[in-house]
């Protein structure tokens, strides 16, 4: 079982540039989302400004043949936005932010592992179900989970030819992500406001 708990505007808003487009998984029954806190953060961030273009409403995000036919349905509107902003566990904003290799994609929850069942959709991306997403810092490409060490400030310098030192068929997470930032123009200075310490208190 997961759940999902909403971001503090204070944390999305600096991220967020130009027209900005929501997406939210409302779960499935292995997942907790907050509708509730979802829509009273959407009002907040409104009343601050953000120019919300549009939203969808979704279930079982992280299955990619589905998020890939609905992502057709609403290309146009997600198209036009500059930033996408996905309510979703970890694993449904990294499938949705595959489909957006030159959009600035946030996630605008953090996931919580509770005990039992956690779900069964196949997916390439995982999530460590951390309590602190940063997928929003890291362009969505999770450095917990992509790196085989996990570190959260930069690669380690092992890699060789793309690949991990650890994991010699895996690609380095960070590499990836710096690729991916480099596709899309932005900045490092999103990475410096991003945690260094993880509280693993959070995942437990």
């Amino acid at each position: 079982m997961l759940i999902t708990q909403v971001k503090k505007k204070e944390e999305l808003l600096p991220l967020a540039k130009g027209k900005t487009f929501l997406i939210a998984c409302f779960g499935c029954k292995e997942v907790h989302f907050a509708e509730k806190e979802y829509e009273i953060l959407k009002s907040e961030i409104k009343n601050a400004g953000l120019n919300i273009s549009g939203e969808i409403v979704l279930d079982y995000l992280c299955n990619e043949d589905y998020t890939n036919k609905r992502f057709e349905l609403h290309k146009k509107e997600i198209d036009s936005a500059e930033t996408i902003i996905i309510f979703a566990c970890g694993v449904g904003v990294q499938t949705f932010s595959g489909l957006l290799p030159a959009k600035i994609v946030l996630s605008g929850c953090d996931t919580f592992y509770l005990p039992g069942f956690s779900g069964f959709t196949p997916s390439s991306h995982a999530c460590d179900q951390c309590g602190e997403c940063m997928l929003g810092y890291t362009v969505g490409i999770c450095p917990v989970t992509a790196c085989s060490k996990g570190l959260l400030n930069g690669q380690c310098g092992g890699a060789k030819n793309g690949k991990c030192e650890v994991s010699k068929n895996k690609e380095c997470g960070w590499e990836r992500i710096f690729k991916r930032m480099t596709a899309i123009k932005e900045n490092d200075e999103t990475l410096k406001n991003m945690i260094r310490i993880r509280d693993y208190k959070k995942s437990q």
